[in-house]
Order: C-alpha cells, then structure tokens, then sequence
C-alpha cells in the first residue's frame, strides 16, 4: 500500500518573495513599514494575493495600499503597474494613445490596443471633463494624466483586469483625508482637558490601524 504525499502549497507572501528574491519575514516586515503600511492581517493578505495574480511588485510601487473612508484599504496601481499588466498578456500586440485639443487643456484622448487573437482593436476615449480632478498632477500635466487615463482604461477593457483602481478610482472609492479633529461645543465652558479626554476615548474606541509583526498568522509566512 502506498501512501500518496501532497504537495506543500506555498503561502501568497512565500510566493512573491521568492519572485522578488527576498526572504518572506524580510519582505513581510518590509511591506508593513512601508507600501502596505496600516493595513490588517487580512488586508494585507489580500493585497499580496491581488499583486502575485497580477505580477506586481509593490515595492516599486506598481501597487500598494491606499486608505477608504470609514477604515480598510483598496488596491491602487500606478500607470508603470497597467503597462506591465498589458505587456505581459500574450495577445497584446502594441498600443498608441493620442490627446486632443488646442491649448494647455486637452478635451478628450483616445488609446487604441492592437489584439494578436482579434479582428478589431479595443478602441477607448477619454474626456476631460469628465476625467479631471482638482489635484496637482491634474493641474500641472492634464495632458498626461487624461492620456494615462485613456490607457488604463483600455488596458481593462482590453484584458478584462478587475479588483484594481487607478489613483484617481482609489480616490473616488476612499478618499485619503479625514478630520480627526474632536469637536467641542463653543458655547459650552472648556475644559482644559477636554481635548485630551476625547481623543483618548476616540483611540480606545477605534480598532488598531496596524499590526504586530511578531503576532503574524503562521500562514501568511
């Protein structure tokens, strides 16, 4: 009689330190402090497994974590994080992104994919109005930013990618500045204390943002 051994699977976290070549508690430690900083146990599991489906790494910032309102994260990719998907996928055949409009402004942009396993590209379009946010990259370079609009758009048609946000999608999904500041009654006496107090209630009452590296799940090593 013979006894069938299974195979060990590898954890998420063991599989992308072995791509990047690291050791798995290094890497670990590494992605708390910094790209992956705040996130929870199981939130960091799952940006680990969205980064190895897609073959990102997020320690040159193809992807990492960006704050939502109301606590958690969501997965956000950076424009060099899209390319790469789409440079990767084995039909991809080339592209070719072109802005319009005279002026600073641009009023729309176009990227076109080329797709080996079809008759007709995947054609998306991009307008300004609809696409420009009151940020600095969008103030000083419209241009590019409704170009790399109409590319990551193009490249999730193109290659049905799902589960990741651009910036500005991570924006509209979380946002990224909250007031934490306690509010007290003007018309009440103030307590001196009264500040301190409160947000030491605040930070009793509100579940940890980060964690333990020592308190790590087994599996996630």
């Amino acid at each position: 009689m013979t006894t069938e051994i299974t195979p060990h699977k590898p954890s998420a976290l063991a599989v992308m330190a072995e791509n990047i070549n690291v050791e798995p508690a290094k890497l670990l430690q590494t992605l708390k402090a910094t790209v992956f900083k705040g996130a929870t146990d199981e939130e960091l599991l799952a940006l680990v497994v969205t980064a190895n489906t897609y073959q990102l790494n997020p320690l040159l910032k193809e992807l990492y974590a960006f704050p939502k309102k109301g606590g958690g994260i969501t997965p956000m990719v950076g424009i060099d994080g899209w390319l790469k998907i789409a440079n990767r996928q084995p039909n991809f055949d080339g592209m070719n992104a072109e802005t319009f409009g005279e002026g600073k402004l641009p009023t729309h942009a176009t990227c076109t994919i080329h797709l080996k396993d079809r008759a007709h590209p995947v054609v998306i379009t991009e307008y300004f109005e609809e696409c420009k946010r009151e940020t600095d990259p969008w103030r000083t370079m419209p241009r590019r930013m409704l170009r790399n609009k109409s590319i990551i758009q193009a490249i999730r048609v193109a290659f049905g990618v799902g589960g990741i946000h651009d910036e500005d999608e991570a924006r509209d999904i979380g946002g990224n500045l909250r007031n934490v500041t306690p509010k007290i009654k003007l018309d009440a006496p103030i307590n001196p204390f009264a500040k301190l107090e409160i947000a030491k209630q605040e930070i009793q009452e509100q579940p940890s943002a980060g964690f333990d590296a020592d308190a790590i799940e087994p599996e996630l090593l």
